[in-house]
């Protein structure tokens, strides 16, 4: 690819980072849009006192953190000799020399101190506001943000259909609600537990004063009345005769026909209508029941053909005048969605029986509300928007602001938010309050930026519609001067050709807030073409995923050979796409890098330990007993499981009054093995034997170590490898195997599943296994640390913001899953006229329509308000899927494939030829269709040769089905091979003391255990760099923290439980209120905690465990070792001397790891935090 070009927009790019005014800006894909915000920042931190003056906002710690890397390297690069060459480099630089000199003046010192650029994300700004104002904001002191929220809103709408059994106006309310939804309580805790997940959205509808209604009614009169003033704009006038001459027509003859059709309220209609019946009229004369346009009509729209010559003379001069009039309407893009509004519209009032049960669900929402609070305060738990509702909380109204927002006022001078079509309400409502007290010309600004081409977060509550509203009419009392940048650095000619000329058909061509409807920027290519067709349409005509994931698979082949060194990633909707392409990369042997794809329910070795914990917890759980039976490790047969099971009953004569044995206690019965297979019988009696000790013994260690150690006797790690050597093999074939190679990939599933299972055990026991289910149906297999990123897969979400040289798509042609229903759709519009004292820049309650519609009664019609809502959430969707398409193609810097099939229509043509039909509804293909519809018309021809090849492959991949009838399981006789010899550490260095002898030599073993459990607490607050971690955070741990010693395997009745807990909490509180505990425990680059290191010492292999390491700003590498000894009295210094000679060699030596691994200065620390004390030196080894 040439070297970019100067972008043609550089005044409008030089603009944007004028401090003295404020911007939104609409920055499409590969558009430059981080490299603006860096230069707009350092632009404001030369106008400011103190760096905190200037706040910008991300939506995740990834960019927040990338964000203020490139700052500081900027302010780096800003020190050195070398000038960049380019305009946007040059740019960089001066603004960054500026900076470095206004730093010196103010004593900032900020690339020695980073944290003071205010740079955080949305989230972790709620938190600090809630955290400054505890008792405004209703928390009284900081939560923690639950990991489980789910179970948190289903426990809130249990209580909230708990309250039947009071006597109360609520207790009717209830059982109002069960009897229109059939009684069905799970249904309807699902639908209030879903409720409340989004409960910033409904609540200030619903709760406070509320609209009566008539307010509500006259709402749907006002929507019906706007889109019959649209339909008369949208009609040109030069149609309007001709279309009422052909209105009155139709519904002539179909008033004499005694037809029942919308169009006979249309008879003897002179002028354009004014009520919505008339209109449907029109829609109905024009569009077809699927909303396209007609290409005939007959007497069923009031055209007959006519009985004789003069009739059908007219009748055909009629119709052809109607065709001539649709020809003028059909590139009428806007007038076609309309006239689908208009049908689907709402009536203009509710019946009785809506309007009750409406009632009835607005009073007990608010009601499930105030339980999930109370719910919150037992827990000491919340999720995210009970911190926004806290933060706006805090920060109070704009005519009665809190001390803290005239605080806030005063500190804040410059606002910028990044991703800022990503914004839900509450997010917007916060900025709204930042920037209260803010007037035109006073010096603050604020700064938006993003690409609503891009919003694709809708299941996050985004809402796009608050981008464009702001672009029209701003924020508060801000204007937002707009700006749109046109620039394509990332991607060839070709592709931006390709783009430009797709998305200008796809998308619509106005906006509207309402619905999220973006219009198509263009953008302008800064890379010149490239040979070969950027590009690459690959039609198929037959649903056959096998042969598309083999056409994938063709396509990166071809690619690797061409562009060994390029990135490629393939790119789906949704992660059930990609199963047959994962096994076609598999069994081709290609390494790829998947990115929350698998699901690690899914995988076979933690579906085992499930089964293995379960049947460990539980001798009555016969499934879970049987399971593992038939793992790998013992491998029963069908027909010995089921002489098994069937023993009791042989030898009771069938007394169906007996208590059925366990599985354990079977396997346990001498008398049970005669009836099994010689092969059964000897490999039951070596399982029976181990997990009979384990069960009398569970209680003794912890449920993970009693799991772990299982598993690992049973042979587990030996049986991973061979799932991913199986070849096709015939139906009921027994394949044995010896275990030589484990799938590190694999084996990390089951560390991580063993990390969960620790994470959520109680006293050595699950208490909820649904819940301990579903978190784990959240979590996903770790992704192939040796394949490298030169192929990735993943889901488009996780691919935004990212680019590749090659990026396919596959399965354009299958469509998503439709929208569940919800106890209630709302839905809140601009009202056509405003009222005339409102302010320009502000939408008041009386400045909009609201609607509001139940739920349809169970078995009932569809109720007409909360059908015409729904429509809504479908055409939200619609264009959501247009920007998610934009999204994906944007990703390719060089070269684009698409995949989807379509079905075809063989007898369509007098040729014979096929013709494919549309696409699925709701697919990819099916918005991308108006761009590619001409390739698959051309490619039909081939479609007949291509089905056989795919019945072929069908009836091929049918066969392979059988494997998963195999058994697969170690030989019969295995055993678990004896561990190694103790590896000792011989070095002709003097080291003293070994590592073990040194670690807790100063105490017993409750300080060792100690130390672990302070060891994991201290991993887990570096992995979230900080945020969210406060003092009143870790006194609600408390009961984790026990559990965790309880599992180390201190006595819960000896009194030293509670000196340990103690030791614990202050050893966490020190590490997160110290300075130095700050530093180290934040964000940091290349930061990594509990590191694995192996190196081989005097030719034996020996593994070291790093607590903490990560480079500093000045490019040097800390390695960085937590000390949990303790120290009473006098000499604290003496003390932290010695530790630091004893611990010394120990440290050096990880630093020689590092030495090994890369170049650069190293810098060792040793931290204590029960005192917290501080120990460091620089590695000797750094000059050799």
């Amino acid at each position: 690819m040439i070297k970019s070009k100067d972008p043609s927009d550089a005044t409008e790019r030089l603009r944007a980072i004028d401090p003295g005014c404020s911007f939104i800006v609409q920055a499409p894909a590969g558009s430059g849009k981080t490299g603006l915000l860096i230069q707009r920042y350092l632009r404001l931190l030369v106008c400011v006192n103190e760096p905190e003056e200037i706040v910008a906002i991300t939506f995740t710690r990834k960019a927040a953190a990338e964000m203020r890397e490139r700052i500081v390297k900027a302010l780096d690069a800003a020190t050195g000799a070398d000038h960049p060459g380019n305009a946007f480099d040059k740019l960089t630089y001066e603004l960054a020399t500026a900076v470095i000199l206004h730093d010196q003046r103010s004593g900032w010192k900020l690339v020695e101190n980073p944290m003071r650029l205010r740079i955080q994300t949305i989230d972790a700004l709620c938190a600090s506001l809630t955290h400054q104002m505890p008792v405004l904001s209703k928390f009284g002191s900081q939560p923690e943000v639950s990991d489980t929220v789910h179970k948190l809103y289903r426990e809130a709408a249990r209580a909230t259909i708990a309250l039947l059994d009071q006597d109360s106006d609520v207790a009717n309310d209830v059982a109002i609600l069960l009897e229109h939804l059939d009684n069905d309580i799970a249904r309807i805790e699902s639908l209030l537990a879903s409720m409340l997940a989004r409960r910033d959205h409904w609540l200030r509808h619903i709760h406070g004063k509320r609209k009566t209604r008539d307010e509500l009614e006259a709402s749907l009169r006002s929507i019906r009345n706007k889109k019959v003033a649209q339909l008369h704009r949208l009609l040109p006038d030069e149609v309007h005769q001709e279309l009422l001459a052909l209105l009155r027509y139709a519904a002539a003859n179909l008033t004499a026909e005694q037809k029942t059709s919308v169009l006979v309220s249309c008879d003897g209609l002179e002028s354009l209508p004014n009520n919505v019946d008339q209109c449907c009229g029109i829609a109905e004369l024009l569009l077809k029941t699927d909303g396209q346009w007609r290409d005939r009509v007959d007497a069923r729209q009031g055209f007959p053909a006519g009985k004789t010559k003069i009739e059908k003379e007219t009748a055909g001069a009629w119709k052809e005048r109607f065709l001539k009039l649709l020809d003028r309407l059909k590139s009428n893009q806007p007038l076609q969605r309309l006239l689908c509004d208009i049908r689907s519209l709402p009536p203009p009032a509710y019946n009785e029986a809506q309007w009750k049960i409406l009632g009835t669900i607005t009073r007990l929402l608010p009601l499930a509300v105030a339980q999930l609070k109370i719910i919150f305060q037992m827990t000491g738990q919340v999720d995210f928007t009970e911190i926004m509702q806290s933060a706006l909380a805090a920060l109070g109204e704009s005519e009665k602001p809190t001390d803290l927002a005239l605080a806030l006022d005063y500190r804040i001078k410059h606002i910028l938010v990044d991703e800022f079509q990503d914004t839900s309400i509450s997010q917007y409502r916060l900025i709204e309050k930042l920037i209260a007290g803010w007037e035109p010309g006073d010096g603050r600004s604020l700064f938006a930026v993003g690409d609503p081409m891009q919003s694709i977060y809708r299941f996050r509550e985004a809402e796009v519609g608050l981008f464009l509203q702001a672009r029209q009419t701003g924020i508060g009392h801000i204007d937002l001067h707009p700006i749109t940048l046109r620039s394509n650095f990332r991607s060839q000619r070709g592709i931006v050709d390709w783009v430009n000329d797709t998305f200008k058909q796809i998308m619509p061509v106005t906006e509207d807030v309402t619905v999220g409807a973006v219009t198509y920027a263009p953008a302008r290519a800064m890379h010149d073409a490239l040979e070969n067709a950027a590009v690459t349409v690959h039609p198929a005509f037959e649903n056959d995923r096998v042969a598309e994931a083999e056409k994938v698979l063709e396509v990166i082949v071809r690619a690797r050979q061409s562009y060994p060194a390029d990135s490629i990633a393939v790119l789906v909707r949704n992660r059930s796409h990609l199963s047959e392409i994962v096994a076609s990369f598999q069994s081709y042997g290609l390494r790829f890098h998947a990115v929350d794809i698998d699901a690690l329910s899914q995988k076979t070795v933690v579906q085992d330990l499930l089964m293995l914990t379960r049947a460990l917890l539980d001798p009555a759980d016969r499934l879970a007993w049987l399971a593992i039976l038939r793992a790998p490790w013992c491998g029963l047969q069908l027909d010995d499981l089921q002489a098994l099971v069937s023993i009791q009953a042989v030898q009771s004569g069938l007394q169906s009054e007996q208590q059925p044995q366990t599985i354990l206690e079977l396997i346990n019965e001498k008398e049970a093995y005669p009836y099994l297979s010689c092969d059964g019988a000897k490999r039951l009696k070596v399982i029976a034997k181990l997990l009979t000790q384990c069960i009398n013994n569970r209680y003794k260690q912890s449920l993970r170590a009693t799991v772990e150690a299982v598993w690992l006797t049973l042979g587990g790690p030996g049986c991973v490898e061979i799932q991913h050597r199986m070849n096709l093999i015939s139906e009921n074939q027994i394949l044995q195997f010896k275990p030589e190679k484990l799938k590190t990939g694999t084996l990390n599933d089951a560390m991580v599943y063993l990390d969960y299972l620790e994470a959520h055990e109680c006293a050595c026991n699950i208490t909820d296994w649904d819940e301990f289910e579903a978190g784990l149906s959240r979590l996903f297999a770790a992704p192939d640390s040796e394949a490298g990123d030169c192929l990735q897969i993943m889901t488009i979400h996780k691919a935004k913001g990212l680019e590749f040289d090659t990026v396919l798509l596959p399965g354009l042609g299958y469509s998503s899953r439709n929208n569940e229903r919800q106890l209630l759709r709302w839905m809140e519009q601009p009202r056509q006229t405003q009222q005339p004292d409102a302010g320009q820049n502000s939408i008041s309650t009386s400045d909009v329509d609201l609607f509001l519609a139940p739920i349809q009664r169970s078995g009932k019609e569809n109720d007409a308000i909360n059908s015409w809502l729904e429509s809504l959430e479908r055409e939200k969707e619609e264009y959501e899927v247009e920007r998610l398409l934009y999204v994906a193609a944007t990703r390719a810097k060089k070269y684009l494939h698409l995949f989807g099939h379509v079905s075809v229509n063989e007898q369509n043509t007098k040729s014979g030829q096929s013709i494919p039909l549309q696409p699925r509804a709701g697919s990819l293909l099916n918005r991308l269709w108006p761009a590619v519809g001409d390739i698959y018309i051309n490619a039909a021809g081939h479609s007949k040769a291509d089905s056989t090849e795919s019945l072929k492959r069908r009836v091929e991949s049918e066969v392979k089905i059988n494997i998963d009838q195999s058994i697969i399981r170690l030989e019969s006789g295995w055993q678990l091979p004896e561990a190694p010899a103790r590896i000792d550490w011989q070095s002709t260095e003097d080291t003293g003391e070994t590592e073990s002898t040194v670690e807790f030599s100063w105490a017993g073993e409750i300080a060792k255990r100690v130390g672990s459990v302070v060891h994991r607490w201290l991993q887990q607050i570096a992995e979230d760099k900080l945020q969210g971690w406060t003092v009143h955070r870790i006194y609600t741990l408390r009961k984790k923290i026990i559990n965790g010693l309880l599992m180390k395997g201190i006595n819960k009745e000896n009194d030293v439980l509670e000196q340990a807990v103690e030791r614990v909490v202050i050893a966490l509180i020190n590490s997160i209120t110290d300075k130095r505990g700050q530093w180290i425990l934040g964000e940091q680059l290349d930061a990594q905690n509990e590191l694995k290191l192996t190196r081989t010492i005097n030719g034996k292999a020996a593994e070291f465990v790093i607590d903490r390491t990560f480079c500093d700003d000045h490019g040097v590498r800390w390695i960085i070792d937590y000390k949990t000894s303790s120290h009473e009295g006098s000499g604290l210094e003496e003390f932290l001397d010695r530790e630091q000679e004893r611990y010394t060699y120990q440290l050096n030596s990880y630093a020689a790891l590092f030495q090994k691994l890369e170049k650069r200065p190293t810098c060792l620390g040793l931290y204590f935090p029960m005192m917290p004390g501080w120990r460091t030196w620089v590695y000797s080894g750094n000059n050799s």
